[in-house]
């Protein structure tokens, strides 16, 4: 042993163990947005910054985004559009945001890969699950967009079926607000924050964590989901690493 050994600190971080291996990131569009723009440069680097130091740990981490910040199909600003071409156009604004995330994401460090469910290759790979997992296998973060490329289907569900179909250990879903509430925190000073729930409590309370097709896909699955605070930085790592942050959705 060299004489100086035992003067030598560990690294910081380095006694934080993952608790999972593999986790779905479900980002809402709304996250993406502060008071000022559609899509903040400051939200976006924050996000970005905390899924690279977790790659740092060895977590193999996908990410589902959304698209409300800039169109949904059942916004208001879809009132009166055909449905399907609504939603076609929501699926657009989920590649704008998983482009802008991608490009924080190199910023930060992290190798990344836009898969996007709708064909655009000159702008993001297609969606092919064996090449998701190989890249998540290498290291990379494999940003989803465009949802399941079908309308009437969600971001929350293609959030649901593509963890499903990495094998992810869970769903971390990053929102403006510490859990889940039995009704709005922001609204409500009185409102009562759950630390645990199961997916049928989910659903007979509906309780708006994610759509109900989303819950019973996991549900099925049994595939935990943690709703957790989002934008308090480190707050990803502090879920990985299985600090009770938040809600935990589970099977019973």
């Amino acid at each position: 042993m060299p004489a100086d050994a035992e003067l030598e600190e560990p690294a910081l971080g380095t006694a934080e163990v993952p608790k999972y291996g593999r986790v779905l990131v479900k980002l809402s569009g709304e996250a993406f947005a502060d008071e000022e723009n559609s899509i903040s440069p400051k939200v976006v680097s924050s996000i970005a910054r905390q899924l690279a130091e977790v790659t740092e740990l060895g977590v193999q981490v996908g990410v589902v985004v959304g698209g409300g910040n800039i169109f949904r199909g059942t916004s208001p600003q879809a009132a009166g559009m055909d449905r399907s071409s609504a939603d076609n156009m929501g699926m657009l604004a989920t590649v704008i945001n998983a482009l802008a995330l991608q490009d924080a994401c190199e910023k930060a460090g992290a190798q990344t890969r836009v898969q996007s469910a709708v064909s655009m290759q000159e702008l993001c790979e297609p969606y092919i699950r064996r090449r998701a997992i190989r890249h998540l296998e290498k290291g990379r973060i494999v940003i989803f967009a465009a949802g399941l490329g079908a309308p009437y289907f969600s971001t929350d569900t293609a959030a649901a079926q593509r963890a499903l179909e990495i094998g992810a250990e869970a769903i971390l879903k990053g929102t403006k607000v510490d859990g889940v509430y039995d009704s709005d925190p922001l609204t409500n000073p009185d409102a009562t924050r759950f630390e645990t729930l199961t997916y049928l409590e989910v659903l007979s309370r509906g309780l708006k964590v994610m759509d109900a097709t989303a819950i019973s896909l996991c549900m099925d699955n049994g595939l935990p989901i943690i709703v957790f605070e989002l934008l308090a930085e480190g707050n990803i790592r502090r879920v990985v690493c299985g600090e009770p942050l938040g809600t935990l959705v589970h099977p019973t």
